[in-house]
């Protein structure tokens, strides 16, 4: 069985790229989840043609990623709705990132900003 996907590989990939620039994390890590599932899942695919045990094994964590990989690509879709993100072209509002960005500037001149990540 084929995973269902909301979203493709290079999509998760802009939001991450996009969400990383404004330290806007949540987005970004949601899709890095998404992305680690979609991983696990093709491992457990591979996995699937060997041994009845390794079939149930490999079966049941395949099954499992499938539930919990449609739940996080729902939360993805309403976080970015949330957040008003443009769902057809995938890019941040302008309002978050003007919001993202002066929030970065304001902790950059209370000496709070240490470059790292924020969330």
């Amino acid at each position: 069985m084929a995973l269902q996907q909301r979203f493709s590989d290079d999509n998760l990939v802009d939001i991450i790229d996009q969400a990383s620039v404004y330290t806007c994390a949540c987005p970004s890590q949601v899709c890095k989840a998404i992305l680690q599932q979609r991983a696990l899942y093709r491992y457990q695919q591979q996995c699937l043609g060997k041994s009845y045990t390794d079939q149930r094994v490999h079966g049941a964590i395949a099954s499992t990623v499938e539930r919990t990989h449609a739940e996080l690509e729902a939360c993805l879709e309403e976080v970015l709705q949330l957040e008003g993100w443009d769902r057809e072209k995938l890019v941040m509002p302008a309002e978050l990132e003007k919001e993202l960005a002066e929030e970065v500037d304001h902790r950059i001149m209370e000496g709070e900003w240490s470059g790292g990540k924020g969330g």
